[in-house]
């Protein structure tokens, strides 16, 4: 991912609660120089925190670290030195020796650490940032924006306030030399500013992120791409100044909610398919589609007479057997069907003789046993209940003498259903019906409304403020009303040209009607504004 070089971005927001107060082209990749470090220091503090390591912990110093350039704290490969020397040294004087020190001695190289360091800032919600190193020595893929060092700024305020004044000491005792501050002159010149951090390099330009505090308010802002320091600084007052303006006086605190950590979790599973081929001892099995099972048959069991005779028999010798206050064996009579059922049960009629030899009073005695099987045997056998189906009919017996039963199966006519009565649909037909491709001669063209656009929606107006003398007359004025009319410029870009008359200051990617509304608010202000078109 290429980033730019040193173009103006700057980035205002409440410390108190986190809402932006003022943004420009603060999500624009950069080069973050020396701010780097802050998240160096974090990882630092965190590490403590967590019991990792300790402030009187001593670090290796290896061969990479020391040959680190300026800005450095002169360490020497092979040299141990605590860990309290290498935070102070890359907070106070952003040694950029001390920095790769912590960095390899938390994660055991500086390519590891720059990895945690990207991935403690997705953590923080730095979705634009992304790091190379432990110093922010220019390198590709190297890159941060305004926003994210503010928001880096606020965490460092609150997620560690017991090493917050770190940055506002003036010098510092880095163990092998005294230390001075490199934000010193913005922390004397400017009230209530406490922090936080400076950072240069050729590509990056001056950058700064700042904190301060007047009653209770705390602003926190960053400029990145200053052109000097004397400029970053004045940049650096004056969105301070507008951040106290428009910040409210009373608001609630809204503290920053813990690192949200994604922990990504790779577990690789083997599967093992053994292919074994088929030996002689082993045929194939091929599978092969069966045939479809057969219905199964319904069954109607046929009783004779002669069956009836002897299940009779056999329950009157189970009768002699009991014992005398045994139950004796009666013929109960079918259970009434259920009202309203079609289903129609023919109870049939016992002949006197066998009824009154089954009743429970009058039990057969044994010179009576012929009796009884006589007059069973003439008896007519009970109509079975008809099926459901109503598939068997059951004739009426022949005789009394020798009754027989006689089974019919009949065929179930079916019951007309309406839809079968419909007839079938009619077939797809196969016609293919081509199209010509040549319009119709003979049919009138159709209407062609044709829209016209104005251009005015276009991003290519823009409003002039007038010529001037210097170009960092011209930036200040920009900026300037840039804090004023954050409402109506905030999409608006900075430019300063430079004419043959003078520096002309200049908003431009606007649209016609947003420049002409940004024109109407600075006139009202008595400023000097112009549209301009493409």
């Amino acid at each position: 991912m290429a980033v730019a070089a040193a173009p103006f971005a700057a980035h205002v927001m409440d410390a108190r609660t986190g809402k932006q107060i003022y943004a420009q082209n603060a999500d624009t990749r950069l080069h973050p120089a020396s701010l780097t470090k802050m998240m160096t220091l974090y990882l630092a503090f965190n590490a403590i925190e967590r019991g990792q390591v300790r402030l009187d912990s001593k670090f290796l110093v290896s061969s990479n670290a020391a040959a680190q350039p300026p800005s450095r704290l002169g360490l020497k490969a092979g040299q141990r030195i605590e860990l309290r020397y290498l935070i102070r040294a890359a907070a106070v004087k952003s040694a950029n020796d001390a920095a790769t020190a912590i960095g390899e001695g938390l994660a055991g190289s500086e390519a590891k650490f720059a990895a945690q360091m990207t991935q403690m800032a997705r953590a923080l919600g730095m979705n634009n940032t992304q790091f190379r190193n432990a110093n922010g020595l220019t390198v590709q893929g190297h890159y941060s924006t305004a926003r994210d060092m503010s928001t880096l700024g606020r965490r460092l305020f609150y997620d560690f306030p017991q090493y917050y004044s770190l940055f506002s000491r003036r010098s510092a005792d880095a163990g092998i030399a005294k230390v001075a501050n490199t934000n010193r002159r913005f922390l004397d010149s400017y009230e209530g500013a406490d922090g936080i951090k400076t950072g240069y390099t050729r590509a990056a330009g001056f950058n700064l992120t700042a904190s301060a505090k007047r009653g209770s308010k705390r602003i926190i802002a960053t400029v990145m791409g200053g052109k000097s320091t004397a400029h970053r600084n004045a940049v650096m007052a004056q969105l301070l100044d507008a951040g106290f303006g428009k910040a409210p006086t009373r608001v609630r605190e809204v503290k920053p909610a813990p690192p949200q950590y994604v922990a990504q979790k790779k577990v690789r599973r083997s599967v093992q398919v053994s292919r074994q081929q088929p030996s002689a001892a082993q045929p194939l099995v091929r599978l092969s589609r069966s045939d479809r099972p057969q219905a199964r048959a319904s069954t109607v069991a046929v009783v004779t007479p002669a069956a009836i005779t002897a299940a009779v028999t056999r329950a009157q010798a189970m009768a002699e057997r009991a014992p005398a206050t045994g139950t004796s064996l009666t013929a109960s009579a079918r259970p009434i069907r259920k009202p309203g059922s079609d289903r129609q049960v023919a109870r049939a009629e016992m002949p006197d003789a066998a009824a009154s030899s089954l009743r429970p009073d009058s039990r057969p005695e044994e010179g009576d046993m012929s009796e009884t099987t006589a007059a069973l045997s003439g008896s007519a056998r009970p109509t079975p209940a008809p099926r459901n189906d109503k598939s068997v009919s059951l004739a009426p017996s022949q005789g009394p003498g020798s009754p027989s039963l006689f089974v019919q199966t009949a065929t179930a006519q079916p019951e007309t259903v309406a839809l079968l009565a419909s007839p079938a649909p009619a077939g797809r037909s196969d016609t293919i019906i081509l199209t010509s491709l040549q319009p119709d001669q003979g049919a009138a063209p159709e209407a062609v409304e044709i829209v016209t656009r104005d251009g005015s929606g276009s991003k290519n107006w823009g409003v002039s403020l007038g010529l001037y003398r210097s170009q960092r007359e011209a930036e200040q004025l920009l900026l300037r009303t840039a804090l004023q009319e954050s409402a109506s410029l905030d999409s608006a870009l900075s430019r300063v040209a430079n004419t043959k008359r003078g520096f002309e200051a200049n908003f431009v990617g606007m649209s016609r009607e947003t420049a002409e509304l940004a024109c109407n608010r600075l006139t009202a202000r008595q400023q000097p504004c112009n549209v301009i078109g493409p």
